[in-house]
């Protein structure tokens, strides 16, 4: 999590009515700009108001992937009078996730709170030079960060999706047919190919080939979403997420209570940060690099090495790493395909947060569909897509420009992130930070408090500049 709404005041990104995201990359990569549904060529229309009603039966829709944003779009799609069939191949998937979710999404997901294993009301921010600031000194009594093992999270709300009457599949997504523009006009149906499992029972465990028709497709089949290739999505750039569960002694378990650390520095990232957030009866260390995905085990030691004091004696009983996207990719639908969460490239820059905006994308997706289809009665085209994605963007856009420039001002260089850990400190940013990110809004701040911030950012990256050229003469 970062100072995400801080720079509100004088960064001009408070408005809404940005429609497109401009992606720069080096000029041996393509440019990336993904429209939203404002700016594209494809016209926003109400698919209710002149698609054809569907005879003898309700609309068909398909999610692949059973993370968060799949179980939430099948059990919003279910609930919706669509006939929903999820496919999801690992049912106990671990994810190298840190786990934290804000306040908001468990009271508007109705999460139960046993599923929470630790409740987060304090931060420690660690700068390079291993200067600690306390974070969390302006949360209410009721406020906290929610931290969750992924495993736990996707079971459960799978498993409400199944409840609520979607058919979960245990199976792995191969590749689906895709009709031509006038065959999706016409209502032509996508033709699924997967393999289904029965959880060892058949022998061998090589599953049973199958296909399957629907009318719409949302892919939520994360990061290398095989969906996201079938309608020629687009790359992006990704940043490699390592992490190690590491079971450390009780007496060593209560400092992290109700604790989380974030580790900054070129030792631990040169891109992103460390952590070490707490789980039910273990702690979560890890990192992530896009630049540098070839040395990730060794910003991994040094995360492990920032923290050895505190989880010394501490034995890993699961290591895991996966792809994080590092932005949306150039295209997230296209006829009745739909991308949602990791497979559309949503995980805010600076703070690597997917969890909540997973979950979001995948609802409003289903809540389009429904809405387009009166409820699964008719066909719906890629105009009732289109309207999620822009709800989207105009609701999320400049959350994540904001997180982009800060993740580029502050993490270029160790006196930077100095300068960050420093601007920390302050608890008018902390009221607001945390403000936003456990609500999800953009809170209104106070105009002189903006403008002190302001001055007092610039002073940390002024002096943060000229430790960096001193350090660059020391080093000649």
């Amino acid at each position: 999590m970062a100072s995400s709404v801080v720079f509100k005041s004088f960064t001009g990104l408070h408005s809404h009515s940005h429609s497109h995201y401009n992606h720069h990359t080096s000029s041996a990569k393509p440019k990336f700009t993904i429209p939203s549904a404002s700016k594209s060529k494809h016209p926003i229309i109400v698919a209710s108001k002149s698609s054809p009603k569907l005879t003898n039966r309700n609309l068909k829709v398909a999610v692949i992937g059973g993370g968060p944003a799949g179980g939430a779009a099948a059990e919003a799609l279910a609930k919706g009078g669509i006939e929903t069939f999820l496919i999801e191949r690992k049912m106990d998937n671990c994810k190298p996730c840190g786990g934290a979710i804000p306040l908001c999404m468990v009271g508007e997901f109705d999460l139960p709170l046993d599923i929470i294993d630790r409740r987060v009301t304090k931060m420690k921010m660690i700068s390079p030079s291993n200067i600690a600031v306390d974070i969390g000194q302006t949360l209410k009594p009721h406020e906290y960060i929610g931290m969750v093992r992924r495993e736990v999270l996707d079971t459960y709300l799978r498993d409400r999706a199944k409840d609520s009457g979607a058919q979960v599949i245990n199976g792995l997504f191969l590749k689906m047919e895709v009709p031509s523009t006038s065959e999706v006009r016409e209502g032509k149906p996508y033709l699924l190919h997967y393999t289904e499992y029965d959880g060892g029972k058949t022998k061998g465990g090589t599953g049973v080939k199958k296909t399957l028709e629907v009318d719409a497709v949302i892919g939520a089949d994360g990061a290398n979403s095989r969906v996201a290739k079938c309608i020629d999505a687009g790359d992006y750039d990704y940043a490699i997420a390592f992490q190690e569960r590491i079971k450390i002694p009780d007496d060593k378990m209560v400092y992290y209570e109700n604790l989380a650390e974030m580790y900054v520095g070129d030792d631990v990232s040169p891109d992103f940060y460390g952590w070490v957030f707490p789980k039910c009866d273990h702690v979560a260390v890890g990192t992530g690099t896009v630049t540098h995905k070839g040395d990730i085990k060794k910003f991994q030691l040094a995360t492990r090495n920032r923290a050895k004091d505190k989880i010394l004696g501490g034995k890993i009983i699961r290591v895991e790493a996966h792809p994080i996207p590092e932005h949306p990719r150039p295209r997230r639908v296209l006829g009745r395909v739909a991308l949602v969460g990791d497979a559309a490239g949503y995980v805010t820059k600076c703070s690597g947060e997917g969890i909540y905006f997973a979950a979001k994308s995948g609802r409003m997706c289903a809540e389009a569909i429904v809405e387009g289809s009166e409820n699964g009665k008719r066909m719906i085209d890629e105009g009732d897509l289109r309207n999620y994605l822009g709800k989207w963007d105009k609701t999320y856009w400049p959350t994540y420009k904001v997180l982009d420039i800060l993740q580029k001002v502050f993490y270029r260089s160790d006196p930077a992130r100095e300068a960050f850990v420093e601007m920390c400190a302050d608890k008018y940013v902390q009221k607001m930070t945390f403000d936003s990110y456990l609500y999800k809004k953009v809170v209104p701040g106070n105009p002189l408090d903006d403008l002190k911030l302001a001055v007092n950012t610039i002073g940390s990256l002024v002096r943060a500049n000229a430790l960096r050229k001193e350090m660059e003469k020391l080093s000649v």
